[in-house]
């Protein structure tokens, strides 16, 4: 195929402006999300704290320790995150929605 065959449409993107609404629908989302990832990184923690490594090799205890505490770090960094985007975007559900009622009046 030859370049000049290629049509190129023009990249035009409809952009949608936030909303309270969907701030707040997203912030419930992210959320949600986030109680599923605490909940489950409580779960394999527990389940990491019931089931002790059995191993005489202490080169077997310290790699078992090591992928334990980045299993529960990577889980608990998601749970962070998840947290961190719903309370920033109920803030700004609720800046969108003092804006709107200081124009309106």
């Amino acid at each position: 195929m030859s370049d000049e065959n290629v049509k190129q449409q023009p990249d035009i993107q409809a952009q949608v402006q936030p909303t309270p609404l969907r701030c707040l629908t997203g912030a419930v989302i992210s959320g949600g999300l986030g109680y599923a990832a605490y909940s489950l990184m409580i779960a394999i923690a527990t389940t990491f704290a019931t089931k002790p490594i059995h191993s005489d090799n202490p080169m077997v205890v310290n790699i078992g320790s090591a992928v334990r505490t980045l299993v529960v770090g990577v889980i608990a960094l998601g749970t962070g995150i998840f947290g961190i985007v719903a309370v920033g975007l109920l803030a700004l559900g609720v800046q969108l929605l003092v804006q709107q009622l200081t124009q309106k009046s």
